[in-house]
């Protein structure tokens, strides 16, 4: 198995998901390539996703665009989804995607723009249910690891040095990664009602992330975790003999590496604190309503409360160019790193999380920075411009990141703009990646990357909710 960041191709029909000989190239009637996977190859089906594919083909008037959903928005069940009940108990692994390993971060967005179809489709509705179960035992199984397989097996990093186990495929501890779980968890639950999933060991496994937050807020000693790897990329470990540089306890909460994976500079990442007060107060409305655990409602309230207050005090920057905006980390001795990257979370992506409003004026001046020459993870060139990151070096750009600047702007030219770029740089494929280069879309790593190939029908689906006369240009 090869790590994340080393995938790149450059063929001008690279395919997600599935060798390609899998795929059939027959032009359609709008000589757009059939490259979604043939049906009776898919993981998973779903009547109600396409309804939505099919009603999405006649809203969307670009039909470059309207075959990107087609092929975009089913990816995640038509590759990833292993949905395998247990004694009639549903259970659901998802792998990432050309990785055959489950991440917490990457399984919750890569179902999320499924949830608001499951009230019109049952079978849609325990897959989810499945996922949430999934997690849950993961949860138990070491709330500190990012992803897993689905059965014991030894992973390519079993030599980290840490506490690997037979169920993980890497232990890199990220703190978006449990917010994740209590995300999907909370939106599940809006959603359908439906309370079978959050049985008692759910219950046990949101006591065991409190305990984890609570370690990482590091107010005694460095906790229990630590991390180290024999590795030629430096983001890939972390200094510090394995707990990371050096951080002040002022109540933010350490997260070692980032959504990334790669190791964070100054532990505390604003981005997920910012995430994690949003979380902390979902779980415990639901433990709260729900009977559950007043206790741990009220535990998880109150550390929500604290994450806040920290944020007003340690997150701002006073910029002498764009004012106050918010660091991307800091580590409680005055020092801050100021940058963003595609990530989510990432500082541009907060709105989208429901962590800050959109007109808040230290965002809108964050966003100023995020978008500018400044950042050093924003990139301009000859195939377009957006967020990159330290995964995959520079010049890369991400169309995560194009999409999460899309999903959270609120003016129509800057939409559209990224619309554009969307439409001109999946080189040919119609399937999102990972990153390309700014010169050149033909140089793009991960051509199987489920997360933002769902993601960007998301952004389509938001789109026909709240512009839809942005669908109904041809670009």
């Amino acid at each position: 198995m090869v790590p994340r960041r080393t995938f790149m191709k450059t063929g001008a029909l690279a395919v997600a998901g599935a060798a390609i000989s899998q795929w059939s190239f027959a032009r359609n009637a709008d000589t757009f390539p059939v490259v979604r996977i043939a049906a009776d190859k898919r993981k998973f089906t779903s009547k109600a996703v396409e309804a939505t594919i099919t009603r999405m083909k006649k809203v969307i008037k670009d039909p470059e665009l309207a075959w990107l959903f087609e092929n975009c928005f089913p990816n995640t069940i038509d590759t990833t989804v292993h949905y395998n009940p247990v004694n009639g108990k549903p259970d659901t692994f998802v792998i990432t995607g050309d990785i055959d390993a489950m991440w917490l971060r990457d399984s919750t967005a890569q179902v999320w723009p499924y949830l608001p179809l499951l009230k019109e489709d049952e079978h849609l509705k325990d897959m989810v249910a499945g996922l949430i179960n999934r997690q849950t035992k993961c949860i138990l199984i070491d709330p500190y690891a990012n992803a897993f397989y689905d059965r014991p097996k030894e992973s390519e990093w079993t030599k980290d040095q840490t506490d690997m186990k037979p169920m993980l495929h890497e232990r890199k501890w990220e703190l978006d990664s449990l917010c994740y779980t209590i995300r999907l968890a909370y939106n599940y639950w809006k959603t359908t009602g439906d309370t079978k999933p959050f049985d008692a060991e759910w219950t046990q496994a949101m006591g065991l992330i409190l305990k984890t937050c609570k370690e990482q807020q590091r107010k005694e000693n460095r906790g229990p975790y630590h991390f180290s790897r024999v590795t030629a990329w430096s983001t890939d470990t972390v200094p510090g003999n394995g707990y990371g540089n050096p951080i002040k306890p002022n109540g933010l909460i350490a997260s070692t590496f980032r959504p990334s994976d790669d190791a964070a500079v100054y532990p505390f990442f604003i981005p997920s604190n910012f995430f994690a007060v949003v979380s902390f107060r979902e779980v415990s409305e639901m433990l709260q309503k729900t009977g559950k655990d007043a206790k741990l409602a009220s535990d998880f309230k109150a550390l929500a409360d604290e994450v806040e207050g920290a944020l007003k005090k340690y997150a701002v920057y006073p910029h002498p160019k764009f004012g106050d905006i918010y660091a991307f980390e800091v580590d409680g001795f005055g020092n801050y790193l100021l940058m963003d990257d595609a990530g989510i979370p990432g500082l541009i992506s907060l709105p989208y999380l429901g962590a800050v409003n959109v007109k808040d004026p230290v965002y809108i001046n964050t966003r100023k920075y995020v978008l500018s020459d400044s950042n050093p993870y924003f990139f301009k060139g000859k195939a377009g411009e957006g967020l990159g990151s330290p995964h995959t070096l520079v010049d890369q750009i991400w169309p995560m990141g194009i999409i999460a600047r899309a999903i959270t702007s609120t003016d129509d030219k800057e939409i559209e703009a990224q619309l554009k770029q969307l439409k001109t740089t999946h080189n040919h494929t119609g399937f999102m990646h990972e990153s390309f280069d700014k010169d050149s879309d033909a140089k793009f790593t991960r051509s199987w990357f489920a997360w933002v190939n769902t993601l960007f029908g998301e952004l389509i689906l938001k789109l026909e909710k709240e512009r839809p006369h942005l669908l109904a240009k041809v670009y």
